[in-house]
């Protein structure tokens, strides 16, 4: 049998296996959510195109140091919960918990830091029909804001699932899931901070 023959009878290696990490339903609900901020985006650029004055003026009183170091709490909560996974699949559940509360410890100061913001905000009288910029300013955040709050649930289910063992190779569907569902709630806020807070 010649050289050609016999590649021509070897089996071709088996074509690299491919999954989405996670739940199908958490990407469709993902999917849901940025089309609502989205829509949330495009109605605020398209009301700023017609109040860029307004908007220009109002935006500077905002926090926008509170607002940059939220979007460094944020990120480095996402961090976290990328080495919380591969702690995971490691087998290496106690590091994967001591991740996930760090993400935690920083979800909650993010939390901490937009509750001083509102609170200094409604001192000054902002509300929703104080102008149209505090209307997308407060709807926006806010919604961002319950994100936020359903997220750290998320993360204290996996800080418990991890530290009782339950992730590892093979069983990672659940902390897979939460953890796309932070990084969607990190990747909204990378769009809103500039959006809202630096772009004139």
């Amino acid at each position: 049998m010649n050289t050609a023959s016999a590649t021509a009878l070897t089996p071709a290696p088996p074509a690299a296996q491919y999954r989405l990490a996670g739940d199908l339903a958490i990407w469709i609900f993902i999917l849901a959510e940025l089309l609502a901020f989205g829509v949330f985006f495009s109605a605020y650029a398209f009301t700023r195109a017609h109040h860029v004055e307004l908007f220009d003026a109002e935006q500077r009183a905002l926090h926008r140091d509170v607002g940059a170091l939220n979007t460094a709490l944020l990120l480095t909560a996402s961090y976290f919960v990328v080495r919380a996974v591969q702690a995971a699949e490691r087998f290496a559940a106690r590091a994967s918990s001591h991740w996930l509360l760090g993400a935690m410890v920083c979800g909650a100061g993010f939390i901490v830091l937009k509750l001083f913001e509102y609170g200094a905000a409604f001192d000054q009288g902002v509300s929703l029909s104080s102008s149209p910029f505090h209307m997308f300013y407060l709807s926006l955040t806010f919604f961002h804001f319950m994100h936020v709050i359903l997220g750290m649930v998320i993360l204290a289910a996996l800080w418990f699932g991890a530290r009782a063992g339950r992730y590892q190779p093979g069983d990672m569907n659940g902390m897979e899931t939460g953890a796309a569902y932070w990084h969607m709630v990190d990747l909204v806020w990378l769009i809103l901070f500039p959006l809202v807070y630096v772009i004139h």
